[in-house]
């Protein structure tokens, strides 16, 4: 039974993508601190695109929590990459963040050789980075929107894959943010469900091809969650109910997508690989 809408957030709108989390009212909850660390990651250095704000943060902050030194990519929010700096910091690991625009393969492999120099080494890739552009019909997308989403969203995937997998070795780790949107469609976000699936095909393409080096390659597929692209793509009355039709009636907070980043990144998760693994406020996907 499809549920109601009701009223889950103040109306906002932000006018530029991905957004300003620091912008976002009420803030998006990235630190859980009831969160038990088993230094799962002890030791660890983590790429993770998308890094300031958002899933992104709740990552590198979880993942410093756990023991990795982290190395987050970002587009142009400096004011949110640095308190992602400053929280990952504070927990007393080292992170660095890489302004890139992801969209040019030679951007992806200068951020790459960036982290690795700063860093030491890369153990686990994070391909997080995202945008979206809602539109009412396909005849509203441009060329221009549909290169770009595919741009920012799976290419940026591919040649950030692409320039990590010379330093990869054998126990490490590449997980691509997929979306519900990949299995379920979505009537205003053709191109972005489309750059979705792509994220699918390819992590179960790149699993097959890297296992028998030992690389393991899955996807996370969040449902609604609360970050700086909703209030950035959506308008303030689709804001005020966002994540309200789910069966959860709510959207997810950031830091309750992060076990699941950390647990396919580390030992626990040594027989998985091609998988999709949802976090969607309760939808079942076959």
């Amino acid at each position: 039974m499809q549920q109601q809408h009701h009223n889950t957030f103040p109306p906002q709108h932000q006018n530029r993508q991905p957004g300003r989390e620091a912008e976002m009212k009420p803030l998006p909850q990235y630190d859980n601190p009831a969160y038990r660390a088993a230094d799962k990651l002890s030791g660890k250095k983590a790429v993770i695109t998308g890094g300031d704000s958002g899933i992104g943060r709740a990552l590198a902050v979880t993942y410093a929590k756990e023991g990795a030194d982290i190395a987050i990519v970002h587009l142009c929010e400096n004011s949110d990459a640095q308190q992602t700096v400053q929280a990952v910091e504070n927990l007393g690991r080292k992170c660095i963040a890489i302004q890139s625009d992801l969209r040019l393969p030679e951007n992806a492999a200068q951020a790459v050789a960036q982290a690795i120099a700063q860093l030491g080494g890369i153990d686990i890739l994070i391909n997080n980075a995202a945008v979206q552009y809602p539109q009412n019909s396909i005849l509203d997308i441009t060329k221009e929107q549909l290169l770009s989403t595919f741009e920012s969203n799976f290419f940026s995937c591919f040649y950030m894959t692409k320039a990590t997998l010379p330093h990869l070795s054998k126990g490490c780790a590449i997980i691509n943010t997929a979306s519900i949107t990949a299995f379920e469609g979505n009537p205003t976000l053709i191109d972005y469900s489309a750059t979705k699936g792509a994220i699918v095909s390819f992590t179960r393409s790149m699993a097959l091809s890297l296992m028998e080096m030992g690389i393991r390659v899955n996807a996370v597929a969040p449902g609604p969650v609360w970050t700086p692209l909703i209030v950035s793509s959506f308008s303030p009355e689709e804001v005020k109910t966002f994540g309200s039709t789910s069966p959860m009636q709510r959207a997810a907070q950031p830091y309750e997508l992060a076990p699941v980043y950390v647990f396919l990144a580390c030992e626990d998760a040594s027989n998985i690989s091609g998988q999709v693994f949802h976090v969607n406020s309760g939808t079942i996907i076959n």
